[in-house]
C-alpha cells in the first residue's frame, strides 16, 4: 500500500478505525473522518503514535451535504488523487421494532447510509479519476439481502443498507468502463475486535466461529490488490447463528 491514498468514512471506531490503522501500517497515505473532528484526531493521534505520520483527520457529517462536500475539498487541496475510497461510515440503528426508533433517528439512519454514500461517491469521484488504481469500496450488510434476517439492525437499518447496495450495484456497471472498480461488502454481524488490543491475532476464526474483523479486512485487502482486469464486484458472507455486533 506504499504510495497509496486512502479515504475511510467513520473511522473513529469499530470497523472504520480498523481500516484506517491497518492501511497506514501497510503504508497506505489515510485520510480518515468521523462526524466529530476530536474522534477522528483521536484515530489519527493511536496511528502516528504506532509511528505512521502520513494521515490526516477530518469531521464529516454524512446526512448534511455541506459537510460531505467540505470534506472531498479539503482532502483535494491535500492531495491530487485518491485511489481508494471506503464508505465505512453508516449510522447503526437497533432494534426489531421500527416503532422504537425516532422519526429523527430514522432519518439520520436512512440518509447516511444511503444518501452519504451517494454524496461521497459524487465529490471523491474527480479525484478517484485522477488514480491509477481507482475503487470505490462499500462497507454495506447484509441487511441489503431480501433473503435473511440475519441482521439485528432496526427496518430502517435495512432500509438505508439498501439503497446503498443497489446504488453500488449501478455504480459497478457504469464505472467499469473507466477502470473504476466498485467492490462491497455485505457481512452478517461481526466481532469487532480492537486491532491494537491483545486479541487481535488470538480471535477464533474456525468455522462455525463468527465472522471477524481480521477476515472482513483480508476481503477488502485482497480485492484492492488484484491486478486491473480483475473487478471482485461482491463479497457475500453466510450468517453464523452465534455472531454477535461488537
Amino acid at each position: 500500500m506504499n504510495n497509496t491514498r486512502v479515504v475511510v468514512t467513520g473511522a473513529a471506531r469499530d470497523f472504520g478505525r480498523t481500516l484506517a490503522i491497518r492501511f497506514a501500517e501497510l503504508g497506505a497515505e489515510v485520510y480518515l473522518s468521523a462526524r466529530s473532528l476530536e474522534a477522528a484526531q483521536a484515530t489519527r493521534d493511536e496511528i502516528v503514535a504506532l509511528g505512521h505520520d502520513k494521515v490526516h483527520a477530518f469531521s464529516c457529517d454524512l446526512t448534511d451535504p455541506a459537510s460531505v462536500r467540505e470534506f472531498a475539498e479539503q482532502v483535494g487541496a491535500l492531495t491530487d488523487r485518491v485511489d481508494i475510497l471506503i464508505n465505512n461510515g453508516a449510522m447503526w440503528l437497533e432494534g426489531f421494532d421500527l416503532g422504537t426508533a425516532t422519526d429523527d433517528e430514522i432519518m439520520a439512519t436512512v440518509t447516511s447510509g444511503g444518501a452519504g454514500t451517494v454524496l461521497m461517491v459524487k465529490h471523491f469521484l474527480p479525484l478517484l479519476r485522477t488514480s491509477e488504481r481507482p475503487d470505490i469500496v462499500n462497507m454495506v450488510s447484509m441487511a441489503a439481502s431480501r433473503r435473511t434476517d440475519a441482521c439485528s439492525g432496526n427496518p430502517a437499518f435495512y432500509a438505508a443498507k439498501g439503497a446503498q447496495a443497489n446504488f453500488a450495484e449501478i455504480l459497478s456497471q457504469r464505472l467499469r468502463p473507466e477502470g473504476v472498480r466498485v467492490i462491497s461488502l455485505y457481512p452478517p454481524d461481526f466481532k469487532n475486535v480492537d486491532p491494537l488490543g491483545p486479541d487481535w491475532e488470538s480471535t477464533d476464526r474456525r468455522a462455525g466461529a463468527p465472522l471477524t474483523a481480521q477476515s472482513l479486512l483480508d476481503c477488502v485487502l485482497f480485492a484492492v490488490s488484484q491486478p486491473r482486469d480483475c473487478f471482485i464486484r461482491s463479497f457475500n458472507f453466510e450468517p453464523t447463528s452465534n455472531a454477535t455486533k461488537e
